[in-house]
């Protein structure tokens, strides 16, 4: 799979799965081409003067973005209220970061079998 091919099956095939595992890889692929995504849309938005555009595009992938981000902490056989971690200034977005870094759990955890040996 490529790297957008990662942030379209998290839009076209997660849009609010929060069940499940997934890979660093997908956390990553799907953070990359958000954040380009993003900036795209930003300097659009500025060229056709509607700055809600990249309000607009915010909002329409918080839900996938929240959902990769828990299945990535099942991933690590985390709770996906690990997210929450984040709301503590500087210190929990540092420590969510590297729980986003860390690998997963070899084999099958309680939030399901290794996407690593799934696909």
């Amino acid at each position: 799979m490529g790297f957008f091919d990662w942030y379209v099956s998290c839009i076209k095939d997660h849009y609010v799965d929060f069940e499940g595992r997934a890979r660093r890889q997908e956390y990553w692929m799907f953070a990359l081409v958000n954040i380009l995504a993003a900036i795209v849309v930003g300097v659009i938005g500025a060229i056709i003067h509607l700055r809600m555009l990249g309000s607009l595009y915010s909002l329409a992938v918080l839900l996938p973005g929240i959902a990769v981000t828990v299945r990535r902490l099942h991933d690590t056989d985390r709770s996906g209220w690990w997210i929450l971690i984040g709301l503590i200034p500087l210190i929990g977005t540092i420590w969510l970061l590297v729980l986003m870094v860390l690998e997963g759990t070899q084999g099958s955890n309680q939030y399901g079998p290794d996407p690593k040996q799934a696909g």
